[in-house]
């Protein structure tokens, strides 16, 4: 964001260094926009990682290397419990459920939720329960894995989709983030998830599952490509000070294709069969930095070391100036990204740096 200070102050520069500042030379970027403000690992909860947070060189995600923080977390939070998702009645209340994301608006999984669904979605063939009011819900592990998948397998249309967190307890995910961002002349377009935004707003298909030599799953496929397709942020975007991952945008679509929902919990959280536990909203349950000029909070790190703040301000404000990444600049913080609303189901929309990567052991 250009200020009118800065005008003299470049030229000055210019003066001093002897560059060519003509309109004819390269353009020169003001100040602010250069300012990169390096990882602080202080911030992460410690009692939420897999020992200490290590500086090691690693390579990012276009295969260059650079200096990078590792870091290693269960698959569960520290600052709230994972769930509930899904009632088991249609009388249950809105504490007997999570939440689902509509047209960008937030709706209580409660009991009379799912009974009227159908006129939600103005669909008569949705029917997620029973004739005597229960809930059809994957309540086993092989149907959980069976119906948490964008191509739902049809023995579980019209399901609510549940993970239990003691399936994933077990996983830990490793992040690798640059301790010093790299800047990108071009924003690297999220091509992560099924449903994530492809080149020119198509939709992304779904999401491979790889594994290295011992078995780990890998995040993401190749290195990301400009706009979208399958790599940048594939298998995550950032990380919570408590470790969970946030992830690209949940495949809604894709989803309710098969007359099922995925609900997430308060903390806008569900579980994945591959990823564990993870956000695909920012809903003001994790840690948060309070930022002493009234600012939004700081709510974690996209992997590609920029700081993740939260979407609105102490006075319920929306940045007006967000470039098409979800970020922009200020003096305190440089380059920074403010996540989208809790119903937007988009954490943000882009890399403006080169991203590390996410490894998920099993």
């Amino acid at each position: 964001m250009k200020r009118p200070f800065l005008v003299p102050l470049t030229a000055l520069l210019c003066v001093i260094s002897g560059v060519s500042c003509s309109k004819d030379g390269p353009e020169t970027k003001p100040v602010t926009e250069n300012r990169v403000v390096a990882v602080d690992p202080s911030h992460f909860i410690s009692e939420a990682l897999v020992g200490e947070i290590v500086k090691e060189e690693r390579t990012l995600s276009d295969g260059s290397t650079a200096l990078c923080y590792v870091i290693q977390a269960y698959s569960k939070p520290h600052e709230h419990q994972m769930g509930p998702w899904a009632p088991k009645t249609i009388t249950d209340d809105k504490k007997a459920g999570g939440i689902w994301l509509k047209d960008g608006q937030i709706y209580d999984v409660d009991g009379p939720f799912v009974k009227n669904i159908a006129e939600l979605y103005n669909d008569p063939e949705w029917k997620l329960y029973r004739e005597d009011g229960s809930i059809r819900i994957t309540d086993t592990r092989e149907a959980f894995e069976a119906a948490a998948r964008p191509d739902v397998d049809p023995d579980y249309h019209h399901y609510v989709v549940e993970g239990r967190p003691e399936w994933v307890a077990d996983k830990i995910t490793t992040y690798v983030i640059p301790v010093n961002p790299v800047l990108l002349d071009e924003p690297l377009f999220i091509g992560g998830g099924p449903g994530g935004p492809g080149e020119k707003g198509e939709k992304g298909g779904p999401p491979p599952h790889h594994h290295d030599e011992e078995g780990h799953h890998e995040s993401h496929e190749a290195p990301p490509r400009p706009r979208g397709g399958r790599g940048a942020g594939q298998g995550g975007i950032g990380v919570a000070f408590n470790g969970v991952n946030f992830d690209p945008p949940a495949p809604l679509e894709a989803i309710i294709a098969a007359h099922t929902i995925a609900p997430f919990d308060d903390a806008g959280g569900h579980i994945n069969p591959h990823e564990g536990y993870h956000y695909h909203a920012a809903t003001g349950h994790t840690k948060e930095i309070a930022q002493p000029d009234g600012h939004a909070p700081m709510i974690g790190y996209a992997l590609d070391g920029f700081g993740l703040f939260a979407h609105l301000d102490e006075e319920g404000n929306t940045p007006g100036d967000l470039d098409e990444c979800g970020g922009h600049y200020d003096e305190k913080r440089g380059y920074h990204y403010h996540v989208g609303s809790p119903g937007s189901n988009l954490i943000i929309s882009a890399f403006r740096g080169q991203p590390g990567s996410v490894t998920v052991a099993p």
